[in-house]
């Protein structure tokens, strides 16, 4: 995996980018300046990052939690339902299948990666669930902000002070 690290980063890559409306993937795609395109740099750190802890040490939950974070804060703001933003995790096994050579040997090492990769799927699923909570939170917070301002320029209008 190590040796093919690179075209495994290119293709899931592209497979995420693929999930987005045509324009807007081939700017991701292509766009290379991170000011220019800090989502599309964001998303190819998180991957590069996440498939480099996946070569080195896949088991070490704690070291895959922050670049899978990256990518799914971007994804939990997007218009996209949880199973479409959680759906990349699962392409890394098509890509894997493309990118590496397999014969009847290693069968048993791509049946443990995805296992690895259902591991992944699941913990992405734990972070996309707290980042919608955390969105819900806010907007809850902003909501009952304006809701209390409204409240407050009402009585300054009407003359009346609250119950």
């Amino acid at each position: 995996m190590s040796e093919h690290k690179d075209a495994i980063v290119e293709q899931w890559l592209a497979a995420i980018f693929a999930t987005y409306p045509a324009e807007t993937s081939t700017f991701l795609y292509n766009e290379k300046d991170p000011f220019a395109n800090p989502m599309g740099h964001n998303l190819a750190t998180g991957v590069r990052d996440l498939v480099e802890q996946l070569v080195l040490d896949p088991d070490d939950v704690d070291r895959l939690r922050p670049p899978l974070d990256v990518i799914l804060r971007l994804r939990n703001v997007q218009e996209f339902s949880a199973s479409q933003a959680l759906a990349f995790v699962f392409a890394l096994k098509d890509v894997m299948r493309r990118v590496l050579p397999l014969d009847d040997a290693q069968q048993q090492a791509m049946l443990d990666f995805d296992r690895r990769v259902d591991g992944l799927a699941l913990l992405a699923f734990d972070i996309f669930m707290s980042c919608k909570e955390k969105l819900y939170e806010i907007r809850v917070g902003e909501m009952k902000r304006r809701t209390a301002k409204l409240v407050e320029r009402m009585n300054r209008i009407y003359g009346t002070e609250p119950e």
